[in-house]
């Protein structure tokens, strides 16, 4: 545990302490958000606040992971690196959209096709190496069966198809994070407490695990503990950057946070063997991409079955269907933190329950 706790710390520490000078600094450089001028008016003023905050995050929790083992005289794990490289690698991606946006001057950053192809590559590149690095005793970071608390031995993909799924979930995650990251300290407070609940399934599966004995109900996830180390790194990361990217906020975490930690949560999913958990866990971010999608959807058919588009929310993602309703943006993000914690604890108690079948 004192590795957990010692990167979990120097995160927070890091990110608490050096969120305020990075905000100064993109500040003075006019790096500021840009915003649509179709939002609504309570955003209007969030207009040349610094952004591209999640650079902080990702250095943070990857200086606190990386020293907790240079400390314990320990190197990391593939498992751990793996999804490091998700976290930067896509972190990158967001970099360069939110970048384009701030040199623009408008609201569009990379093309949307150009997105695809850097988080396609990235989470392609994850895929391929997290299935061919076995360790001892021959388990690879990722499996190729489909896992909802552990691994389902009746759903094996293949490694064509293992890909595939691997690129939709990583996709799914990090653009489902980046829709709820439109209000201040939302994005940030619901990844504190998702890679909260995989620390414990972390720590969980590593006091349970076949490698130290093989009984009924043990896991087969490898490096549980190493994992364990990155998720408290990446949730007390965000914890210190929300004190200052809670309402109002004085820096916006942009793409660069919403993609890199999104990724990091697929990544989180699919080493712990707990991939369709996901949908639970991280109902909030489904929720999003959903009210996007449903949106999407029903505009386009109300208006070729009737010739007059229609909508179900005033808005979309979810969030700002409520902002347009009249509810004060505090409220909003609180709520949806209270929704996202009942998720986090619903998808935990179900991962326990399943655990006790065993015994």
């Amino acid at each position: 545990m004192k590795a957990i706790m010692f990167g979990g710390a120097l995160s927070l520490v890091l990110s608490l302490a050096s969120t305020p000078a990075v905000a100064r600094f993109f500040l003075r450089r006019r790096l500021g958000q840009p915003i649509h001028d179709e939002m609504p008016m309570e955003h209007q003023v969030k207009q040349g606040v610094p952004t591209m905050g999640g650079t902080v995050v990702i250095a943070a929790a990857t200086v606190g992971y990386l020293v907790a083992h240079l400390v314990g005289g320990v190197g990391p794990s593939a498992s751990g690196m793996l999804v490091l490289f998700l976290l930067v690698g896509l972190g990158v991606v967001g970099f360069l959209d939110d970048y384009l946006k701030i040199t623009r001057e408008r609201n569009l950053g990379l093309r949307g096709r150009t997105k695809l192809v850097g988080q396609t590559l990235v989470a392609v590149v994850f895929a391929v190496v997290a299935i061919r690095l076995p360790d001892a005793d021959g388990l690879t970071p990722a499996s190729t069966l489909v896992s909802f608390m552990r691994d389902l031995p009746g759903l094996r993909l293949g490694a064509v198809f293992f890909v595939l799924w691997a690129l939709f979930m990583v996709s799914a995650t990090s653009n489902g994070v980046n829709l709820v990251d439109g209000l201040d300290g939302l994005a940030a407070g619901t990844c504190v407490l998702v890679f909260a609940g995989y620390t414990i399934i972390c720590v969980w599966q590593f006091n349970q695990s076949c490698a130290a004995a093989d009984v009924p109900g043990c896991y087969q996830a490898r490096d549980p503990y190493d994992l364990a180390v990155l998720a408290f790194s990446l949730a007390a990361a965000c914890g210190g950057f929300l004190w200052w990217n809670a309402n109002p906020a004085r820096i916006i975490m942009g793409d660069t946070g919403a993609l890199g930690l999104g990724g990091a949560v697929a990544g989180l999913a699919i080493t712990t063997r707990t991939e369709l958990l996901l949908v639970v866990i991280g109902g909030l971010y489904v929720a999003a991409n959903g009210s996007v999608i449903l949106q999407r959807g029903y505009f386009k058919l109300t208006r070729r079955l009737t010739g007059t588009p229609r909508r179900i929310f005033l808005s979309s993602p979810i969030q700002h269907h409520f902002t347009l309703k009249g509810w004060p943006e505090i409220t909003i993000v609180i709520r949806f933190w209270i929704v996202c914690g009942i998720l986090v604890a619903s998808g935990l108690g179900m991962f326990y329950a399943e655990w006790l079948t065993y015994s």
